[in-house]
């Protein structure tokens, strides 16, 4: 508890503080309470995947002081970025996020975390670097091609992907591009996707944490439950895809109508084109038990599970009726 504590202070600290060594600081406070978090995990690979992630993270922090570092040289301070400097840091944050290119050590690291470190490291591990990114961002090529190269990746490393980790940490860094599309135009519209798709990872997660389920074959054993857990666990992964009528489907069509309207035709054309690579490795999910009849057992959660996991999902269901009936309200 005590680390989890420090870790959201860390990530405070970074995006409120006015200075950049405070908000390098933030970042290593983040840092070290997320270590023993994942040492925490019974699992056999917590040593090696918390080393892996630490130096990750301070390569990543080397280069932000060294982008303050060529600002001091050239500009005589650090609160005025060079364009150098700029790129070295925004290099580095999106390491620390783990977007493509820089998403080398991120499918690996998910692979070794349990499932609620996973959740962390998908959610709240990317406020931080997202909102320093919209400090830094402007609309230029550099940023396109670190989102359409996100979308891209993440679409084809998933096709032969079976472990389940790596196929949400694919997905994570998918959501990572439709994500920095929202700072081209509007920023507010980046926290509506971030809720939305912390949301569905944690109505995906909980249900997979559960289970204890971590491939393909695990997950026929989901495929054997109860009815209603296996049709919204399908609902949940198409939502995440973002086909409508569910609540994945509002944020990117209101991110695809802000570009719209500023002529961003190519970008918003691509964005869809590379989310149908997405679609497949859900899809392939879903197709499976619907081809081959399965047993199903009558029951699987107790009741006080049953309801709390069901409301949650109704809400994914409803949501974007909800939205629509509230839009049309106001």
């Amino acid at each position: 508890m005590m680390f989890t504590i420090i870790m959201m202070m860390g990530t405070l600290i970074s995006i409120s503080a006015y200075s950049w060594i405070n908000i390098w600081i933030g970042l290593e406070m983040n840092l070290l309470a997320f270590l023993p978090l994942i040492n925490s995990d019974n699992m056999k690979q917590s040593s090696e995947v918390s080393m892996k992630y630490f130096l990750v993270q301070v390569s990543a922090s080397m280069f932000i002081l060294f982008s303050f570092l060529n600002s001091m040289i050239y500009n005589g301070s650090i609160n005025e970025l060079t364009p150098l400097s700029q790129l070295i840091f925004n290099s580095a944050i999106f390491m620390k996020m783990g977007a493509a290119p820089f998403h080398f050590w991120y499918p690996g690291i998910a692979e070794g975390l349990s499932w609620m470190n996973l959740l962390i490291l998908m959610t709240w591990q990317k406020i931080a670097p997202m909102i320093l990114i919209m400090y830094n961002f402007q609309m230029n090529l550099y940023f396109c091609m670190i989102i359409l190269i996100s979308m891209t990746i993440s679409g084809l490393k998933g096709w032969n992907q079976t472990s389940m980790k790596k196929i949400l940490a694919l997905s994570s860094i998918n959501h990572i591009g439709w994500m920095m599309a929202t700072m081209l135009l509007n920023q507010s519209l980046w926290i509506f996707y971030f809720i939305v798709y912390l949301f569905i990872s944690v109505n995906l997660i909980l249900v997979l944490n559960k289970f204890n389920i971590n491939n393909f074959k695990e997950l026929l054993f989901l495929y054997n439950s109860n009815k209603s857990t296996k049709f919204f666990f399908f609902l949940n992964l198409i939502s995440l895809g973002g086909i409508p009528p569910f609540l994945g489907f509002f944020p990117k069509w209101l991110i695809l109508k802000t570009l719209m309207e500023n002529e961003l035709y190519l970008l918003a054309f691509l964005m869809i084109f590379l989310t149908l690579l997405s679609l497949y490795i859900y899809m392939r999910m879903i197709m499976q038990p619907l081809i081959f009849k399965m047993a199903e057992k009558k029951k699987y959660f107790k009741n006080s599970e049953t309801l709390f996991i069901h409301l949650m999902n109704w809400l994914n269901v409803m949501g974007l009726i909800l939205f629509t009936i509230i839009s049309g309200v106001y």
